[in-house]
């Protein structure tokens, strides 16, 4: 995989990826010259025992905005505002110009409930230069680079002293909230632990001290020994509806072998991982011949594992949502 790291007029960073070589693209395009400096902060929720990130600028973010308007297309040269170049990239990456949490963050405000600037990291993954596509319908090689991707983005951010856990997310339709049609993911990089994973980690770490195995890699390893729920099972990676799925059709995709990160999977299981995954994407939008909308999000650590929870309507309406989580 080859990978070019460009700075946008306005200081945020671009970073390009693809099979082929980049060097010849040195224009990182941006909608805005101005220094980008947003400035969310978090406020303490004493109820629930949480931190609130609170970000008025997104009231002014990009709204589904029409084909040729698209921010998320290559620049065409035409003067269309854009946030990515022409070339032969793959999948960019770039500092979301509308962010929840940012590195500029400061001087949060004084009130009643305890403050802090919100510090952090939201990136926009932009999957293919392709806007009809969708990432089922990727080839395995683009899927495979994804997974590099993503990889590559888990162990930069995590370098960062202030980010104490990366979370990799997909939303597809509007029915869960998109405001962009062209098929692409975000990063958050969190200055704290949520609160759903914080929960999950220590139910890992219970187990763990408990039975010395990893809570996920035993679930794992039921479910395909079971072979009831099963959609895919490869020589690396498997896909399944879990047995306690919290909605009537998540599938989790998750490597065989125990891993930590997308980071730690070798080249087979990352194909594999591609394949189990284009597979479930495939029969979601063949289950009604529609694009089925999804929320995605990644469980850590070791197994990565990727559940797709979620739709629950009939044929009729054709408005599922579903979340899979790696």
């Amino acid at each position: 995989m080859y990978k070019r790291v460009l700075t946008k007029a306005d200081g945020r960073l671009l970073t390009l990826y693809g099979h082929l070589p980049l060097d010849g693209i040195s224009h990182a395009p941006s909608p805005s010259k101005a220094p980008h400096a947003p400035n969310p902060h978090l406020r303490w929720h004493p109820l629930r025992g949480e931190w609130v990130a609170y970000a008025g600028h997104r009231q002014h973010r990009t709204f589904l905005p029409p084909a040729e308007y698209n921010p998320l297309a290559a620049d065409r040269g035409d003067g269309v505002p854009t946030e990515v170049p022409a070339g032969p990239w793959d999948a960019a990456v770039f500092e979301n110009l509308f962010p929840t949490l940012a590195s500029t963050a400061q001087a949060p405000p004084a009130l009643a409930v305890p403050t802090a600037p919100g510090h952090g990291a939201c990136e926009v993954v932009v999957f293919t230069q392709d806007a009809s596509a969708r990432l089922g319908t990727l080839p395995l090689w683009h899927l495979e680079l994804l997974i590099d991707v993503w990889a590559d983005r888990y162990e930069e951010l995590g370098r960062r002293p202030e980010i104490q856990y990366v979370f990799p997310f997909e939303n597809r339709g509007v029915e869960v909230g998109v405001t962009l049609h062209h098929p692409h993911g975000q990063i958050y990089g969190y200055p704290f632990i949520p609160p759903v994973a914080a929960r999950e980690l220590s139910q890992q770490a219970a187990y763990h001290a408990q039975h010395g195995r990893g809570l996920l890699e035993d679930m794992v390893a039921t479910e395909v020994a079971e072979d009831v729920r099963m959609i895919y099972h490869g020589a690396h990676a498997a896909a399944f509806m879990p047995i306690c799925a919290r909605y009537s059709y998540e599938v989790w995709v998750a490597p065989v072998r125990a891993a930590p990160s997308f980071a730690a999977l070798s080249r087979d299981e990352r194909r594999d991982f591609a394949r189990a995954l284009k597979t479930v994407l495939l029969k979601y939008d063949g289950l009604w011949n529609a694009p089925f909308p999804t929320s995605s999000r990644f469980i850590k650590p070791p197994p990565t594992v990727l559940p797709i929870p979620k739709p629950t309507s009939t044929p009729s309406s054709i408005r599922p949502t579903v979340c899979r989580d790696v």
